[in-house]
């Protein structure tokens, strides 16, 4: 088990703990997404939303896929518009294109969603740590979003495999918590000290 020196580089960690996801098999992703879409279907949080925000899986990251098909919740997609997310409705039928980064998103013609509508945020993120701190991919989008008086008391869960599942995480003045984190688990939602990572 390799051991990372405390204080982390925030780069390194990232650098690290992408490359782990992308070692995965095909199968595993798929197994280890479906358990964590099973976990995330026994959240109080997911249960009692609506009008649920969501992302389409890159590079491996859990894939939320099979929750789109229950036709109780209102999904909505975002658009990365220059530095800012847009989000817009979206169901199962309805066409997609790739965006900035590759990234799948509704149409620009898609109905935009209503800030007061939205019940819940579905976070994609790097690594998580149990005080609900992420490591994201660097660009800021979701800490922009997350920080704007609109949106900082929407109920959040950031959305992670085991392996990227903290006791702490390198955190900046700036950052604000996710109020809930949800794995696959694996690990029983036992989360990692750096030091445990390899």
């Amino acid at each position: 088990m390799q051991k990372l020196d405390l204080p982390i580089n925030k780069k390194a960690l990232r650098r690290h703990l992408l490359k782990m996801r992308r070692s995965m098999t095909v199968t595993e992703w798929r197994e280890k997404s479906d358990r964590l879409c099973t976990n995330l279907q026994k959240s109080l949080l997911f249960n009692q939303a609506q009008t649920i925000l969501a992302y389409f899986s890159l590079h491996q990251e859990p894939d939320l896929s099979v929750l789109l098909t229950n036709s109780q919740k209102r999904w909505g997609f975002p658009r990365c518009v220059d530095k800012s997310l847009h989000w817009h409705y979206w169901q199962p039928e309805e066409p997609l294109h790739k965006g900035a980064y590759d990234i799948l998103e509704p149409s620009p013609t898609a109905k935009i969603v209503d800030v007061e509508e939205v019940d819940l945020i579905l976070v994609p993120c790097v690594a998580c740590d149990v005080q609900g701190f992420r490591l994201g991919y660097g660009g800021g989008y979701y800490d922009r979003l997350l920080s704007h008086p609109h949106w900082i008391n929407k109920p959040t869960i950031g959305v992670v495999f085991d392996f990227a599942y903290f006791t702490q995480l390198p955190v900046e003045p700036w950052d604000i918590p996710l109020k809930a984190v949800v794995t696959d688990g694996i690990n029983s939602g036992k989360p990692l000290n750096l030091s445990e990572i390899n």
